[in-house]
């Protein structure tokens, strides 16, 4: 319930507050309390105000998806971010531009092959700086990375020789695992991993003070136990219907819900929502994309920019101008639609949140 629901346009994406914060509190207590194996990844939330509040609970370091995410978890006062993204052309020069406006915090990329690795290379050169780079590992998500084979040992020696090139780590993602049972999941993680570390043994003690950057939302519980890595879940934070299904065992809360207004009832079994494809992430099959809250009966059928359609047995029950909530199938997309979240805090709206990091560029 909101109390005070009729300051709020919609469609609308809600942030409710205290359930954020619990969401971080579950995160930080899978991670066994200790906040130094967190690197959250901030692709889902894209703002300001939930980065200060990681931040605030001891988290001091993110992954990012974008430049201007990065940027965004930097002058919200992170020590450290990695641009899970392999950067070419003038994102590089972005990058360098990044190290130079944020001196107190550290930036690191992603690479996965020599072409990155020289372009990076010459380009920090020029500017007599050192890239920090996370070698990105391809174990099954067929994403980015390199592929786990003969060639791999020899291009990651062939990364430590470059003079301006810090390898600090290991990037290996497995967001392809997504078994519903725990253990399943679990173990063709670690089956998974099992290659990774008989690469780090092959090439011996020159990587033992490598990171392992591991432990997506999906991934996250399994790879908890395991002290060594660090953990980069995102979509925790605020969750959705997706995740909330398959991985049960996480139990973490909706705090990010779309609201909408039904504006007509053009006939008998149809209502009309103001949630179009502008709303709510539209990705996904039409029958996945929302599912209402307290209302079951409702389900969308048809979606065009600013319209929503709903099918209902139930007709009768609704009128124009009702409130509904709902939570969306995927939440990172569904975030990047608007520029700014709608708080509830204590039942009642709040304020807003500005949504900076859906930005393509917010400085450089």
């Amino acid at each position: 319930m909101i109390l005070n629901n009729n300051n709020i346009d919609s469609p609308s994406l809600l942030i409710f507050k205290e359930k954020v914060e619990r969401n971080i509190d579950k995160m930080i207590a899978i991670a066994g309390g200790e906040t130094s194996r967190l690197m959250p990844h901030i692709k889902t939330n894209k703002m300001e105000n939930i980065v200060k509040m990681m931040i605030s609970k001891g988290i001091k370091q993110f992954k990012s998806a974008t430049i201007a995410e990065a940027e965004l978890a930097a002058i919200a006062g992170a020590e450290k971010v990695i641009i899970a993204h392999q950067l070419l052309g003038p994102k590089i020069d972005r990058l360098l531009n990044l190290i130079e406006k944020f001196p107190n915090t550290k930036f690191a990329s992603l690479a996965d092959c020599n072409t990155v690795i020289d372009e990076i290379s010459v380009k920090f050169a020029s500017k007599n700086r050192i890239a920090e780079v996370y070698y990105d590992i391809n174990n099954g998500m067929d994403r980015s990375g390199h592929e786990i084979n003969e060639s791999l040992e020899n291009d990651l020696l062939y990364t430590f020789s470059k003079p301006n090139i810090k390898l600090s780590g290991l990037h290996v993602y497995d967001g392809h695992i997504r078994d519903d049972a725990f253990g399943d999941r679990k173990s063709k993680i670690e089956q998974g991993m099992l290659q990774v570390y008989a690469l780090v043994k092959k090439l011996g003690t020159r990587v033992d003070s490598l990171e392992i950057v591991a432990g997506g939302t999906p991934a996250f519980t399994s790879h908890a136990s395991e002290i060594s890595r660090l953990l980069s879940p995102g979509t925790c934070v605020l969750w959705d219907w997706g995740y909330g299904d398959k991985f049960s065992e996480q139990n973490f809360e909706f705090a990010a819900l779309v609201m909408t207004r039904i504006i007509s009832k053009p006939k008998r079994g149809i209502l009309t929502t103001d949630m179009g494809h502008k709303a709510v992430s539209s990705e996904n099959p039409i029958e996945k994309r929302i599912r209402f809250l307290n209302h079951q009966d409702l389900k969308l059928v048809s979606q065009s920019e600013e319209h929503g359609v709903v099918e209902t047995e139930n007709w009768d029950n609704y009128k124009v101008g009702d409130i509904l909530l709902g939570v969306p199938y995927h939440v990172c997309p569904t975030v990047n639609l608007y520029d700014e979240a709608q708080i509830i805090e204590g039942e009642k709206w709040i304020g807003t949140w500005k949504i900076e990091g859906r930005k393509r560029k917010i400085t450089v």
